[in-house]
């Protein structure tokens, strides 16, 4: 496995040199080394939008900011992945992401050090961490949910169909901080490493408790279910609809089960989180999109690369990070992160 040191982040984003080490031991094929951390370029989206997101909108940028570290930039920590996806941190503040098409999961660590956590990976696309440390994957090749013992990477399957029929391929997770209930998103993306039919199941959204190992089928009025988000005290999940480009909000009831639906924003998105002051965090748009908790767009965020996810991470969890194509970049945040997703 080859292990790359790039530079963390602390302070300002400072440039450091790469210290590479390489240990083979009946390695799997190669993964990529990350080149070292340097400031993003200044870059505006390219034209014309993506699987049903918004298109590129005028970028809202206030000074100061509302959410970055006062002086903060777009860091590119590593690349030359085929695409990036699914990232999510453990209560270290470490980020695990994937690059999808290399049916790997990647940890970049709190002293900055990037690795291959595990490959094959079943194709994992969203992840999150359980109330137990187990990590949650949406494993895309069989379109299966999976949790990982990340100490051992033992996996274990916990579902893959729906009264007897396949998923469409879980997508993005989230998992209720208390109940420990599953919620994931479930659209229909054909992938090359498929070997099956069409799609048997609405593109929607579900909730399964491991409680009891019961599956359960949410709102189904939506066209295409993708980027998901809960609130960190449990009570509110967002669904963004990314084919009808709108994002919802939910009350969570105690039964898990979904109340009050609204409209959040005009917006779909393909990946989501929250911050400590209750924004939102949508990529959409050809950016990211932050939204305060009233679904007023208040902030755009952009990178060189077009962003799919991203997730607050590191020791004090004030580091934006996003997966974007086939790159990973960071930024300062003033704000905080409030969970794994």
């Amino acid at each position: 496995m080859n292990i790359t040191r790039v530079a963390s982040l602390g302070g300002v984003l400072a440039v450091c040199l790469i210290a590479a080490a390489v240990a083979a031991q009946n390695p799997p094929p190669a993964p990529t080394q990350a080149p070292p951390a340097e400031q993003a370029p200044a870059a505006q989206p390219p034209a014309g939008g993506r699987r049903g997101g918004a298109p590129p909108v005028p970028p809202i940028t206030p000074s100061p900011s509302r959410v970055l570290a006062p002086g903060a930039v777009v860091v590119k920590l590593a690349g030359d992945f085929i695409f990036t996806e699914g990232p999510t941190t453990d209560k270290a503040g470490n980020v695990y992401f994937v690059d999808q098409d290399n049916n790997r999961i990647m940890k970049y660590d709190t002293a900055g050090v990037l690795t291959t956590f595990m490959q094959p990976s079943g194709y994992a696309n969203g992840m999150t961490f359980d109330n137990q440390g187990n990590l949650i994957a949406a494993a895309d090749e069989k379109n299966e949910m999976w949790s990982i013992d990340v100490a051992t990477k033992k996996v274990t399957v916990l579902f893959n169909t729906y009264e007897g029929k396949l998923l469409n391929g879980p997508n993005d997770v989230w998992v209720h901080p208390t109940s420990g209930r599953i919620y994931f998103s479930d659209p229909y993306y054909q992938r090359r490493w498929w070997n099956r039919g069409p799609r048997e199941n609405p593109e929607t959204v579900y909730v399964y408790s491991p409680a009891d190992k019961s599956l359960k089928r949410l709102d189904e009025d939506l066209g295409q279910a993708n980027g998901i988000i809960g609130t960190p005290n449990g009570r509110t999940l967002y669904v963004a609809d990314i084919r009808n480009r709108k994002t919802f909000a939910y009350d969570i009831a105690p039964d898990g089960s979904l109340t009050n639906k609204r409209l959040f924003c005009e917006f779909g998105s393909d990946g989501m989180t929250v911050d400590s002051e209750g924004n939102v965090y949508l990529t959409t748009g050809r950016a990211v999109q932050v939204f305060d908790k009233a679904g007023e767009r208040i902030e755009t965020i952009t990178a060189p690369e077009v962003p799919a996810n991203v997730v607050f991470g590191g020791t004090d969890m004030q580091t934006l990070f996003m997966t974007a194509r086939t790159g990973f970049y960071a930024v300062k945040t003033r704000v905080k992160g409030v969970g794994p997703q």
